[in-house]
């Protein structure tokens, strides 16, 4: 699980530094000017994900706690509406004038579902760091940026459209949850 460490290290560590260490963030952009900057983060990001997933892959898990199998139904429904609030955050929804920070309140509800589907040191390890790092994320970005201003209401058929796309994000990601974690997933036994 050493890779997966290190990935979750990684991805803290990157996200919070804006928020946490202002001056680092500061001469990171000066050295590398605002292109360089966000391409060098999102670099970083990725490679985050691919240690991550990596030291998913190859870590033995070791059980601590088994939650009875009918839980995973509430992970799934749990998961569908982590999907429609991390896509919110790119499109006008009425969900931006309720939650202030939709994408990682998703994260929050990612890591629940799957801290509530599995119990396994691997699984309480990613999701329950993960878990950790949005909430540090929502009190840093809202210590930083101060009083919330909230967004203009937009039409109906925005939050219609919210809920397509997210019902399709998670339609794919249960698809593709068993070649990017290789763990199938279990429904009701």
């Amino acid at each position: 699980m050493v890779l997966m460490h290190m990935g979750i290290v990684l991805w803290i560590g990157v996200h919070l530094i804006p928020s946490f260490a202002p001056g680092i963030k500061r001469r990171w952009k000066q050295a590398l000017g605002q292109n360089g900057y966000m391409a060098s983060f999102s670099m970083l990001l990725v490679l985050a994900l691919v240690l991550i997933v990596m030291g998913w892959r190859t870590a033995i898990p070791g059980y601590i706690y088994a939650l009875p199998i009918t839980v995973n139904l509430i992970a799934l429904l749990t998961m569908w509406l982590a999907a429609i609030l991390f896509v919110s955050a790119k499109l006008p929804t009425h969900i931006k004038r309720v939650i202030r920070h939709p994408q990682l309140l998703g994260v929050v509800l990612w890591s629940v579902a799957h801290l509530l589907a599995n119990g396994d040191t691997r699984s309480v390890t990613l999701f329950g760091s993960m878990l950790v790092w949005a909430g540090l994320q929502m009190y840093s970005i809202n210590r930083r940026d101060g009083q919330w201003l909230r967004p203009n209401a937009p039409p109906l058929k925005a939050d219609l459209i919210l809920i397509v796309i997210g019902t399709v994000v998670y339609l794919a990601l249960i698809y593709l949850h068993p070649y990017i974690s290789g763990v199938p997933l279990t429904y009701m036994g």
